[in-house]
This record gives structure tokens, C-alpha cells and sequence, in this order.
């Protein structure tokens, strides 16, 4: 439906029923049925029993429980996956850095920003600063090919991470860098990545990496599913 695509009917937003739609473009009842349920199957529209039928919110949706690397989530939905490298760096550790990755002040830390775009449209703005002293080669990679945190997990294996998401106005580089307006509110994912190393050694492990991620709200949902 023309009204879905530009916007006008937002998710959530119910959908005239079979008698009205008929009315509206001067066709039958059934032709109009078998519209809704094509768009049913192919989730744009959510039908509920006794209530009516609905536009489905379709904002790709990434898990709050388990951590992923971006390209596999895009390409797993069929889609494509590319990003643009803003900065790849050597910087000084601020107080804050400092404190997040369990490292001096001023020593030199490894500090990238990707945006990553799914069919060519932004969809994170990660910001990231790595502890050199457990990945030496970061700035030697070649981030086209696969992401940062890939990589991180390839050669320090995960143990355990500090995760919290809020909801964020950007600064304006971030802003102009995921192609949204000054004003637009964001997800911000913060996370602290720890290993214990290839060799397993036991406790909590060592800080590998600090990341502060960006989804533009309007694109992107963070949800799970939970078993009790």
C-alpha cells in the first residue's frame, strides 16, 4: 500500500477493512481479502483475532541477549551489508577510556568508528577503543572484509560483557554520519567486551574493548525472546 511505503500508515497503525478497502479502490471484497493476506505473509501487516489487522513494525530488530556481529544480522535477512571507516587510529587513553578498558592514563589505545549500512542506508555508527596490549594487529585489519567485533571475537574469545542500551539525541557528526535529522532520537548500546584468551584461563578475563553503538531509532529495535 502506497499510504505504508511514504510513511502516512506508521506501524501500529490499523488497517481499513475488507469492505472499506473494496469501496476505496473500486474492487471486490475478495480481491481486497486476498491483498491483505499477501501482505500478512509477507510481514507487512499483522492480523489480531477480533481486532483488526495492522501495519507490522518493520525495523530490523537485533537481540538484547546475545552479541552478533552487524554483517551477519544484515545478511542474514537477505539484505547487503557495507560500511564506510571514519577513523582507525593510535590515541591517548582520556580518564573515561581509561577507566573502561583497566589501562593508564595517556597510554596509547587503539580507536575506530565504522558506520555500517544495510542496502546502503546507516544503520549503526559504532565507536570503538581496544586494549593493545591483547590485540596488537587491530589497525592492520581490513575492516571491508570483516567487522571489528568478528575479528575481536576471532582471536579473543568472549567471556563476559557489561551491556546497557538507552535512548539518545546524537551529536551532530553522528547525526550527519547515519543520515538522519539533528533531533532524531537514537538507541545507544554501550558495551565492554571481556576474554579470557585462547589459552581459557580462569576468572573474569581481561577488558579487550569499549564500544558505544548508534542505531537511528526510526530504522532499528532491540528485542529477545525469554524462557522461563
Amino acid at each position: 500500500m502506497d499510504a505504508i511505503e511514504s510513511g502516512e500508515m506508521k506501524p501500529g497503525s490499523q488497517v481499513p477493512s475488507e469492505n472499506q478497502l473494496a469501496q476505496q479502490h473500486g474492487v471486490s471484497r475478495m480481491t481486497a481479502r486476498r491483498a491483505l493476506s499477501e501482505m500478512v505473509d509477507e510481514g507487512i501487516l499483522m492480523r489480531s483475532q477480533g481486532i483488526g489487522t495492522f501495519v507490522s513494525d518493520s525495523r530490523p530488530m537485533s537481540s538484547m541477549l546475545e552479541i552478533k556481529s552487524i554483517r551477519d544480522e544484515i545478511e542474514q535477512r537477505g539484505h547487503r551489508y557495507t560500511n564506510e571507516i571514519l577513523v582507525l587510529e593510535t590515541s591517548p587513553a582520556s580518564d573515561a577510556i581509561s577507566q573502561r578498558l583497566a589501562v593508564d592514563v595517556g597510554v596509547p589505545v587503539f580507536h575506530s568508528i565504522i558506520v555500517h549500512c544495510e542496502n546502503n542506508l546507516p544503520v549503526q555508527y559504532e565507536e570503538r577503543w581496544v586494549n593493545p596490549a591483547w590485540i596488537s594487529d587491530y589497525l592492520d585489519k581490513d575492516f571491508k572484509a570483516q567487522t571489528a567485533n568478528f575479528y575481536l571475537n576471532q582471536v579473543a574469545p568472549l567471556s563476559q560483557a557489561d551491556h546497557s542500551v538507552e535512548a539518545v539525541i546524537v551529536e551532530k557528526d553522528i547525526a550527519q554520519a547515519l543520515l538522519i535529522k539533528p533531533k532524531e532520537p537514537c538507541l545507544k548500546v554501550t558495551r565492554r567486551t571481556f576474554s579470557r584468551g585462547q589459552g581459557g584461563a580462569t576468572g573474569a578475563g581481561v577488558v579487550v574493548s569499549h564500544a558505544v553503538l548508534y542505531h537511528p531509532g526510526s530504522r532499528y529495535r532491540l528485542g529477545g525472546h525469554l524462557e522461563f
